[in-house]
């Protein structure tokens, strides 16, 4: 890991106004350690390449090959195939703060829940749920104008429609804090997890709902969809960790290099000095995000460092 000795602002999280709390830290640098990736996680060794961040500044970044496919653990389920199975044979969904149990009993309450009795994703005569079981069905469900013959849909995806799973990400070799934060452009990624896939923006959980469906999570907080693969919107404690002393467990890095941590230290809870992005400061660990809770569908709201500049002025990728 690269050290170096850094002073910063951090913005106050319980400050309910819009302006900014200024502590001066004396913390370490900790950019993108490679020997933290699990086994398999990576496609290709990480080499380093010359890169332009978003202020400008010409530096050195890490083009970090991934899998796309979880190194530690299963991919799904997903969703139940009829309103009788339980937790077991079902994945996850997220709604306002809260992660549910994608399970029969969830499927047969849709109407309730949402308070719209519109919504039906299992026959009555059989019970059995209606999932996107194809290729084709996955594509016409798993987009914001989902087709009508997939609404009502229980929506999974597999990744052997993908015909390369892998991505590739560059990460600034040593993080650089911005004199304000960088907006999340939700075309774009939070981040990389130690696994070997990709942390994304928000699901787009309101366009999904407006058709009636249903994108179903695993019990990981991931899903596969046609366009980038397998990818988390949660962090559920079943990724890789690097453990560490007295803090929550390194999950990945962001998009800035700067670390992403668990949520809280196992039997503790969340940090309350955490700054308009989710991160803060340490004389060990310097600047590092702690990811929001699994039901929040984000990890972290905005980048406090710079991130790299994407040759067609989009978002980093």
């Amino acid at each position: 890991m690269l050290l170096f000795l850094l002073a910063f602002a951090c913005t106050n999280s319980d400050d309910d106004s819009s302006s900014t709390e200024t502590d001066t830290v004396s913390a370490a640098v900790v950019g993108v350690n490679p020997d933290n990736f699990a086994d398999g996680a990576l496609a290709t060794d990480i080499t380093t390449v010359d890169c332009t961040l978003s202020n400008g500044t010409e530096t050195q970044c890490y083009s970090i090959t991934i899998t796309g496919e979880p190194a530690n653990h299963e991919i799904g389920p997903f969703c139940p195939s009829n309103i009788s199975e339980g937790a077991e044979s079902a994945g996850k969904w997220i709604e306002s703060g809260t992660l549910y149990d994608l399970d029969g009993d969830f499927i047969l309450a849709l109407a309730e829940f949402y308070s719209d009795e519109t919504w039906q994703l299992y026959e009555e005569s059989t019970g059995d749920v209606n999932v996107t079981t194809t290729q084709e069905a996955c594509e016409g469900a798993a987009k914001p104008d989902v087709e009508e013959q997939y609404q009502n849909h229980c929506v999974e995806c597999a990744l052997e429609y993908l015909a390369d799973t892998t991505y590739t990400l560059e990460i600034p070799v040593t993080p650089t804090l911005a004199s304000s934060a960088n907006a999340i452009d939700t075309r774009g990624k939070i981040g990389v997890a130690l696994s070997g896939v990709v942390f994304d923006p928000p699901a787009p959980t309101d366009a999904i709902l407006a058709a009636h469906t249903i994108a179903a999570f695993d019990d990981c907080g991931g899903h596969v969809n046609p366009n980038t693969g397998y990818h988390y919107h949660a962090a559920t404690g079943c990724s890789t960790e690097v453990e560490q002393d007295e803090h929550a467990p390194l999950i990945g890095y962001a998009m800035d290099g700067f670390g992403l941590y668990a949520n809280a230290a196992e039997g503790g809870s969340e940090p309350t000095d955490l700054d308009d992005c989710r991160g803060h400061s340490d004389a060990v660990l310097g600047y590092h995000y702690h990811v929001a809770q699994a039901g929040e569908n984000q990890f972290i709201t905005c980048f406090s460092g710079e991130v790299v500049e994407a040759e067609d002025g989009g978002p980093p990728q």
